[in-house]
Parts: C-alpha cells; structure tokens; sequence
C-alpha cells in the first residue's frame, strides 16, 4: 500500500507575532539571502499576501516574484515588505549574538 504525504507549507503554523518572529529570526541568523526572501514570502502568504501587497504598493504577482527565493529582491522591497508585516528591521554586532549564545 503507497503511504499518502501531503505537501508541508509552514505559513500554516505562522499564526501569532511570536511564530513569525522565531521563525524569520532563525533563518536570519544563518541563513542566505534567498532563504530569507522566501521566508518573507512563507509569512507574507501567512498574512495574505493580496492584502500585504496592497500595503507595500507592490502587485501581488511582483511580490510572489521577489519572495519566492529564486528571484533577487531590491533591498527596498525587502523594506517595504517588513513594513507592510509589522516588522523591523535591526541590526546587531554579529559579536555580541556569538557572546550570547
């Protein structure tokens, strides 16, 4: 009998601050830049996407297109859309997060 699997889609288990936060905090933390566009996309799916669009004055089908990790998103896209999210973007001495750990 061939076992069934289903596709996974984490934008389903990103349902409160604190997920999308962990969530977009642990790619950063090793991930490419391509990772990190993606999970921009996986949130803003999460966050449905038409309704962020709208909000970052971007078409839905252009932001499909930045946040899919194949494309190579402006780094004013990537701004636009983490304030469309609600989100901030920091930055800390990679130092102090090695001293943290």
């Amino acid at each position: 009998m061939a076992m069934k699997v289903t596709a996974f889609d984490g934008a389903e288990y990103l349902d409160t601050p604190e997920a999308i936060e962990a969530y977009l905090a642990a790619t950063c933390e090793d991930g490419t830049a391509a990772e990190i566009a993606h999970a921009l996309g996986v949130i803003a799916r999460a966050q449905n996407m038409t309704r962020l669009a709208e909000k970052a004055g971007m078409t839905r089908q252009a932001l499909y297109k930045a946040l899919s990790g194949e494309g190579n998103p402006e780094f004013a896209t990537i701004m636009k859309v983490t304030e469309a999210l609600g989100l901030k973007l920091t930055f800390v001495s990679a130092q102090a997060g090695r001293n943290a750990a």
